[in-house]
């Protein structure tokens, strides 16, 4: 795809010092966009958003989504044209330690943010595209084989997935009720798969617990190496949301539900995926099925159909999890011996773009 339709463009992200919100950052600014963050401090240490070069280069507000006023005054500040809310509680294990505050952050910040949109209406500046990115976790899963699609039910199981389709239904609710006049945004969801990519450091992430571990010499503890997701780089879904984002603000017709995620030859089990990172990692890279106790319910199996996005937008996934892996542990040996993370992202990027 060509970013040349974000010069020049204001951009707000809420989110922007997380894994993803670094990733869309720098791929922003790159194109020459106006980007404005709002966000809480970075959730981990390190922090990709601290090592990817990019506070000189966008006016980055920290914030809680959940406090209204404050997420007002960075919004009208910046006086978006396209919005993307990626703010949120992403942890399904952390769900289940503090359930409340996932759903405040995951339902009421998705609230507020459209309040904001819904505000800025009212005032004269309403952006021409909005996009809240939620999750492939938002369906009620059955464990079948094939893909779920946008028509199926939602209603995730854990708090974490469960917020998310209650994200989704917030959404819907606006479209209806505030979206539909003249002059009002167009606006989607974003429901993307499971998502891997260098810098990302959280807790309880398959691909971070596979860095931390060969950067200590042990062994990989693999919690559930025999269920399947539906594994994508981070660029894939990013490609994805600018896609929609841009498509949607030209023509409004573009607006609606959209799964994003991989081919079906990229749908791995666990165990599968970790013996590719040993594999592209070498110097004796090995791990081990690590039977937790009273480990929290996740899914054995999920798939996501995403010929909605493949028809309506011609977009198509470009990079096969073998490559995947090999970037990640590119990304991971530059960070890890000091290098140029900056630089080392522009590159991924360019590479992905074909440009």
């Amino acid at each position: 795809m060509d970013l040349a339709f974000y010069r020049g463009k204001r951009v707000f992200i809420t989110g922007h010092t997380g894994f993803k919100g670094s990733w869309l950052c720098r791929m922003l600014v790159g194109a020459g966009a106006e980007v404005t963050g709002f966000a809480l401090d970075p959730p981990t240490a390190p922090a990709l958003f601290d090592l990817a070069g990019l506070k000189d280069r966008m006016t980055d507000v920290r914030g809680d989504v959940r406090d209204m006023d404050a997420l007002w005054g960075a919004y009208a500040a910046a006086r978006p044209q396209v919005v993307f809310h990626l703010a949120a509680q992403p942890i399904v294990r952390e769900s289940y330690r503090d359930p409340r505050a996932t759903y405040e952050t995951n339902v009421m910040g998705a609230v507020n943010l459209l309040e904001c949109v819904r505000r800025a209406m009212a005032e004269g500046f309403a952006p021409g595209s909005v996009l809240n990115v939620t999750t492939d976790k938002v369906y009620h899963n059955n464990e079948w084989a094939w893909g779920y699609r946008e028509t199926d039910p939602l209603d995730g199981y854990d708090p974490y997935s469960n917020s998310k389709s209650c994200s989704e239904l917030v959404t819907h609710s606006y479209i209806n009720s505030f979206f539909q006049a003249p002059g009002a945004p167009a606006v989607s969801t974003a429901r993307a798969s499971n998502i891997i990519g260098g810098g990302d450091f959280a807790a309880d992430r398959i691909i971070p617990d596979c860095v931390r571990a060969v950067q200590r010499g042990e062994a990989i503890r693999v919690r559930n190496p025999y269920s399947t997701r539906p594994y994508q780089y981070v660029l894939e879904p990013l490609a994805a949301y600018l896609l929609i984002a841009q498509r949607q603000y030209e023509d409004k017709r573009y607006a609606g539900f959209y799964n994003v995620g991989p081919d079906d030859c990229d749908c791995l089990t666990t165990g599968q995926l970790v013996d590719l990172f040993c594999k592209a990692w070498g110097a004796g890279a090995t791990w081990e099925n690590y039977a937790e106790a009273n480990a929290p319910h996740e899914a054995n199996f999920l798939k996501l159909d995403c010929s909605k996005l493949k028809t309506v937008l011609g977009w198509q996934p470009r990079w096969h999890m073998q490559t995947c892996i090999g970037m990640i542990c590119r990304f991971t040996r530059v960070w890890l011996a000091g290098g140029d993370v900056p630089a080392e992202m522009d590159a991924e990027i360019k590479e992905f773009l074909g440009c």
